[in-house]
């Protein structure tokens, strides 16, 4: 289940009050159970048209960005909850629900100054998503190099036996060890084993009578080992080789075991460990993009509501949640509202519901912004679920 949230501002004629009053009850009478709040976006710093009109271009290619990053953080704490299977939680923005935190926007003036150029504003924000995008990507890399590590290993360890490592597999009272002898870890193939069993004393010479014993096998192989004169070991190689065995090189070690054991063990804490820290700062930093990408929103509608509906600043914006059968409703309403006010700018980049055949709808709307039921931020915009 997902809920959508539609930014839309609205030209204002006489007081935002009775706009807002007037669309309360609009939407209270056609389509009830759509929630209705208040955006509020401070008077931000207006400048010069000429600013307005660059601005704008800038704020179109910003804000695929900003939402990219964010897509980009919530997918990687998708998968760092599947991998870890801890239950997904609520995403937040300084502990508060983002689903919560859009409906009760408040712009952060510390961070952001109103007295501040829109420009300065969104560049600020733009700097502040491109290092946490540089950081995710650094922390992603170092991440996943030693999860390939443990892979490799894990890999290794439960391939075929023609190729897998075989130290798990082998004991020390396996192995034979002397200044003559010496014993060989043979793979045969599975439906050959009774061949291995009947002819491998006669390989080759000098090979210890029921030597060998089976210690593994998979859905190819077995592995045997077997035991023989040392002096005679590369002849039953090349024996083996004809016979369709394959003799594997392996060099028991106590040491080298523990040495590995205790890699494993080492390399696996380590993936923990940072599957763990960059799980907590993907939360972090989802709060932080979220916040960043709220406030360029408002920036958004504030500028595009200058250059449609004009100077001094006068408009409504709200936010929105009609349900899928509840749009055509609220567009009618919306629709209306605006025809009310005999001023029919339009913000065209949206084309779902900006523009039909019979013409524009008089109002700006900015983005759908769509969200899991757990509040896992936005998903698809407007402009790429389709035309009316």
């Amino acid at each position: 289940m997902t809920s959508r949230y539609w930014a839309v501002s609205l030209p204002v004629q006489n007081s935002a009050s009775s706009v807002w009053s007037s669309l309360q009850e609009q939407i209270s009478k056609h389509s009830f159970d759509t929630p209705l709040y208040r955006f509020n976006i401070p008077n931000l710093r207006v400048g010069t048209l000429d600013s307005l009109l660059s601005l704008s271009d800038d704020l179109v290619r910003s804000n695929s960005f900003i939402e990219g990053v964010s897509q980009k953080t919530r997918r990687q704490i998708d998968e760092l909850e599947r991998v870890s299977r801890v239950e997904s939680n609520a995403l937040t923005v300084d502990g508060v629900p983002v689903d919560s935190y859009l409906t009760r926007f408040v712009w952060d003036e510390a961070k952001y100054p109103t007295m501040s150029p829109l420009k300065e504003i969104v560049d600020s924000i733009h700097t502040q998503v491109a290092k946490i995008e540089d950081d995710l990507k650094v922390r992603v890399a170092e991440y996943n190099n030693v999860r390939s590590q443990l892979n490799a290993i894990n890999r290794k360890q439960s391939g075929s036996l023609a190729v897998r490592d075989l130290s798990n597999l082998v004991k020390p009272e396996d192995i034979i060890i002397s200044e003559n002898l010496i014993t060989l870890l043979a793979i045969v193939p599975k439906y050959s084993q009774k061949d291995w069993l009947a002819s491998y004393e006669t390989l080759t010479s000098y090979v210890v009578p029921r030597s060998s014993k089976k210690l593994h096998e998979d859905n190819e192989y077995a592995l045997y080992t077997v035991t023989l004169f040392r002096r005679v070991a590369d002849n039953f190689r090349t024996s083996s080789r004809e016979k369709g065995f394959q003799i594997r090189d392996f060099e028991y070690s106590s040491e080298a075991q523990e040495n590995r054991k205790q890699e494993i063990e080492r390399i696996v804490q380590d993936q923990e460990s940072l599957r763990s820290s960059l799980l907590q700062w993907c939360y972090t930093s989802y709060g932080e993009v979220f916040s960043s990408w709220m406030h360029f929103c408002a920036v958004r509608v504030f500028a595009e509501s200058i250059l449609r509906y004009g100077l001094p600043p006068s408009f409504l914006a709200c936010v929105l949640s009609p349900s899928l059968k509840s749009e055509k409703k609220v567009r009618s309403v919306l629709d209306g509202l605006g025809d009310s006010s005999n001023r029919l700018q339009v913000w065209t980049a949206f084309t779902l519901f900006v523009q039909k055949n019979q013409g524009c709808f008089p109002r700006v709307l900015l983005h759908d912004m769509n969200f899991c039921e757990d509040g896992t931020g936005p998903c698809q915009p407007l402009d790429q679920v389709g035309s009316a």
